[in-house]
């Protein structure tokens, strides 16, 4: 299913109707948007959400739905992919996105809504771009490879182990063909 954004008002209207269906909360969609435009420097783009066998989904570290991993088109040009998910903090949850580009390295990653009063840090330009250039063939762990911050372990270890699982989820999902 592909959707299009403000290229023409019906096509709007049809994202929103088809969107407040099954998708994304509306305030989450306005910042993924606003993130997309902002990576790949457009006004406009289509998604086409990416699906995964039940059998596959069923095995993969990051779960799948029919909304939360989408191509990236301008036209028929495709320019890369986005994951958009929930990780747990200490007692919430956050929104986060991660931008890949058509090489399925990740170019851009966000948190999108932050839920407690502390360990937004991790939020930080800084700290996220440990996670820049990374493949589904790398892994990452709070422990080795992506640095601390002082009082927002839990975060750290939640954002960190998401982005793990995520990465290994996009190499299993290359080696099948999905990708």
């Amino acid at each position: 299913m592909v959707f299009y954004k403000k290229p023409f008002i019906g096509l709007f209207l049809l994202t929103t109707f088809l969107l407040a269906g099954f998708g994304l909360p509306k305030t989450i969609q306005k910042k993924v948007d606003k993130e997309i435009e902002k990576v790949f420097e457009v006004d406009y783009y289509a998604t086409k959400f990416i699906e995964v066998p039940n059998e596959l989904n069923a095995n993969l570290p990051a779960k799948i739905s029919d909304s939360n991993l989408f191509a990236i088109f301008q036209g028929e040009k495709k320019l890369g992919y986005a994951f958009v998910d929930k990780a747990l903090s200490k007692t919430a949850s956050f929104d986060y996105l991660v931008v890949f580009d058509t090489d399925l390295k990740v170019v851009h990653s966000k948190v999108l809504v932050y839920r407690e009063d502390y360990g937004g840090e991790i939020g930080s330009k800084r700290w996220l771009r440990q996670f820049l250039g990374k493949t589904g063939k790398d892994r990452v762990n709070h422990k080795t490879n992506i640095d601390a911050i002082a009082g927002a372990t839990i975060s750290v270890q939640s954002m960190t182990k998401s982005m793990d699982d995520l990465l290994q989820t996009i190499g299993i999902l290359q080696e099948n063909k999905i990708l």
